[in-house]
């Protein structure tokens, strides 16, 4: 079998070959400089005009970077299509997602062959519990919300929230059609099918119902996108009497609504990066007084659920506060629902070095615990009476297991879900009695996948300052190179590092079409994520910072010193504040890497955080710091912000080659300007004008790029040929897996 990844004409020493094409002069984004100062220190931006979203000649000139990658990746478009054509054979497009019974009904999504949009439903519930009746889908099912009739006609669509009354009776729902993330709320009376003549205007995610199934709670976002006031909305009633409840005036504050899982409180979630303050109402009472269940103190956390058992011999409900009072990676406290506060706290499960507990739910009878430990979830359950405890874990290692959907408080079945980097999405029961567990589901994969033929394993880079970092692997078993020897393969790096989020192994048929042509696929599970709990984030944080750079580094370094892969055959991929990371490893070590996706990346980071007036840059400062009032913030920010520091020599004067890059921005990113990657494009092509650099933008999207899973997975095979044109493996490539 001939493996792209172990016999290419390439060797490692020499530069990865191309597609040949005619080269056309790239789009030249004028000069305009402005000074920038801060303390004391000027910075000239040639390209900061490009901010302006509103000027003829901004847009004019994305218009013309989005011909220009076109024309640069024109000659893979065959390659394209067969990468495209790809994805979509392995994937059931046709299909149906795993029902969850709410009261006397089952709800469940489901998908149809050439549609780009989910379809929403539900049907009667069998009376008692059972299997899923076998009619599923033919009898009795009332679709309560097609996406697919709502998006025909925009270029842009998205669902923000999508609620279901208490009574089963109302849907209420919010729809996008820019990506700029502000949505109108609709409502459909689910009994006639019929959608209520009554809308709500700029709301942003989460609502919440009351239980009297008329009054429903919604978010709305300041001129800065954030979400800092909660309405309450009466169906029915005046279109002009919402009432204002709550408005969340310190800025590095963003508000947020959900209910209790067992259904007897609102919770409004009041947060910072590293503070919170929860306060509820009663569902039953929507229209009381809010409660503080505990005054917000600075890096103080904490996450709330409400439980019907007692505390501590008080009569009533408890809640269940999961917190880093007292416990860097957090604790498990209950307190009497009339007496929440502090004082009353009680401690049920103590802060475990090592061990981060990340969240509870909260039934009748057990308590089921997400943890993290040795840098992988697990979950655990406990008998509310008996205290035992059972953990669920999966095969193999490294994975991913995590809850389901469980909105029945008095469940007696727990819905988990699983995965790994070989081992496709899994859907489980686990009868929380006897501990037996059920498969419901796993994703079918298409055209003859077998687990098999892969293989994932840890590996472990030694940082800059001696911190022993994961990478993540996965690469078809039978491919010919170390360890063992053989030719370096072809590497797909991807890394994040940031807000304490883990980029945890999961699996994606759309990475087949890599990894069948030879790839290694490799996280870098880098500090600044929340791999290894609070002190892994803390690792790569503020001051800090610097670290979540040099473990990217290492790790690439490990994969070629292991000569599991070689400079000219190693592509890095990152996105948002990701793309950050690939903005500063471009800088710092552009040998290492071939080429660098940089998609929606945060690489004009000083110049953003300085700005108060950009969407979101105050609630920022708690995770990157405040250079506006800290000049040592300042300065440190300006020694990795990406597009400050773009070099055209190294330390002894050579002149430098960076890796062939492809950015990508969205017009309506209310998170991260599409200027940024502008910016760093054009001053990446006047830096060193022989590398090639593209910018593909989309000017009907934002953040999250285009919709529909179509248009997603044209997205994905339109990177693919990128990276594998970049390696020089374009033309073998374009002729199959084999």
């Amino acid at each position: 079998m001939d493996q792209i990844g172990s016999s290419s004409p390439d060797s490692p020493s020499r530069p990865a070959r191309r597609l040949t094409r005619t080269v056309h002069p790239a789009p030249s984004a004028p000069r305009r400089p402005v000074e920038l100062v801060a303390h004391g220190d000027v910075r000239v931006d040639e390209w900061h005009w490009l901010r302006d979203r509103e000027d003829p000649e901004v847009i004019a000139h994305l218009e013309a970077e989005n011909a220009y990658t076109a024309d640069m990746m024109s000659e893979c478009s065959d390659l394209t299509e067969t990468l495209f054509t790809e994805i979509v054979d392995r994937i059931e497009e046709t299909d149906r997602s795993v029902p969850v019974q709410k009261g006397p009904w089952l709800y469940y999504g489901r998908t149809r062959e050439g549609e780009g949009y989910g379809i929403h439903c539900r049907c009667p519930a069998s009376p008692g519990p059972g299997p899923i009746p076998s009619t599923l889908g033919t009898v009795g099912e009332q679709v309560l919300l097609d996406e697919n009739a709502l998006a025909a006609g925009h270029d842009y669509f998205a669902v923000g929230t999508l609620e279901v009354s208490p009574d089963h009776r109302l849907l209420a729902y919010s729809t996008d059609t820019t990506g700029g993330e502000q949505f109108t709320m609709h409502f459909v009376d689910l009994d006639s099918g019929t959608e209520l003549d009554e809308s709500i205007e700029d709301t942003s995610y989460g609502a919440a119902w009351a239980n009297d199934s008329t009054t429903v709670f919604y978010v709305r976002v300041d001129r800065a996108m954030r979400p800092h006031q909660l309405w309450r909305h009466r169906i029915g009633g005046d279109p002009g009497g919402d009432v204002l409840v709550y408005e969340e005036r310190d800025e590095r504050f963003y508000l947020g609504v959900e209910r209790t899982r067992d259904d007897a409180f609102i919770l409004v979630v009041l947060e910072s990066k590293m503070t919170t303050e929860v306060q509820v109402v009663r569902a039953e009472e929507p229209e009381s007084d809010l409660t503080v269940i505990e005054p917000r103190r600075q890096g103080i956390e904490y996450a709330v659920d409400h439980d019907h058992r007692s505390a501590g011999g008080h009569d009533g409900g408890r809640f269940l506060i999961v917190t880093n009072d007292g416990a860097d990676d957090f604790r498990l406290v209950e307190a009497p629902e009339d007496e929440p506060g502090r004082a009353h706290w009680s401690e049920l499960i103590p802060g475990r070095p090592g061990i981060r507990l990340q969240g509870i739910d909260a039934f009748a009878d057990h308590l089921v615990v997400y943890e993290r430990e040795e840098g992988e979830t697990r979950i655990r359950v406990i008998d509310a009476e008996s205290g035992t405890s059972v953990r669920v874990a999966g095969p193999d290692s490294p994975s991913t297991v995590w809850g389901g959907s469980n909105p029945e408080y008095r469940s007696r079945t727990l819905r988990y879900e699983y995965t790994s980097l070989v081992t496709p999405h899994s859907v489980f029961d686990l009868e929380l009695d006897s501990g037996t567990k059920s498969l419901l589901k796993r994703q079918p994969v298409l055209g003859g996948f077998e687990s098999e033929r892969y293989r994932t394993e840890r590996v472990w880079a030694s940082s800059a300052d001696g911190t022993e970092v994961p990478i993540s692997l996965v690469y078809r078993a039978d491919l010919v190179g170390p360890p063992g020897g053989g030719t370096p393969a072809p590497c797909l790096l991807y890394g994040y590092g940031s807000y304490e989020v883990s980029i945890d192994p999961i699996f994606s048929s759309l990475r087949l079409s890599l990894v069948d042509r030879g790839f290694i696929f490799a996280i870098a599970h880098v500090r600044g994520g929340g791999e290894f709990g609070r002190r892994w984030y803390e690792g790569g944080r503020l001051a800090a910072k610097p670290n979540t750079f040099s473990d990217f580094i290492a790790c690439a370094r490990t994969l070629v010193d292991q000569h599991r892969t070689a400079p000219d055959r190693l592509v890095a991929r990152g996105a948002s504040a990701g793309g950050l990371l690939m903005g500063a490893a471009a800088n710092l070590a552009p040998e290492l890497f071939r080429a660098i996706v940089a998609e929606v990346p945060f690489v004009d980071c000083l110049t953003t955080i300085l700005d108060e007036t950009l969407p979101l840059t105050v609630l920022e400062w708690e995770e990157w710091g405040n250079p506006v009032i800290d000049a040592t913030v300042y300065q440190l920010m300006k020694s990795y912000s990406p597009y400050d520091n773009v070099r055209a020599v190294d330390s002894q004067g050579v002149p430098l080659r960076y890796p062939d890059i492809l950015a990508t921005g969205g017009l309506s990113d209310p998170r991260v300007g599409f200027w940024e990657p502008a910016k760093w494009v054009a001053k990446l092509r006047e830096t060193n004008p022989d590398n090639r650099v593209l910018l593909k933008v989309e000017l009907e999207a934002g953040h999250g790029g285009p919709s529909g899973r179509y248009e997603a997975w044209r997205d994905e095979a339109f990177i693919y040929a990128f990276i594998l044109d970049a390696l020089g493996l374009a033309d073998t490539a374009a002729t199959g897996t084999e």
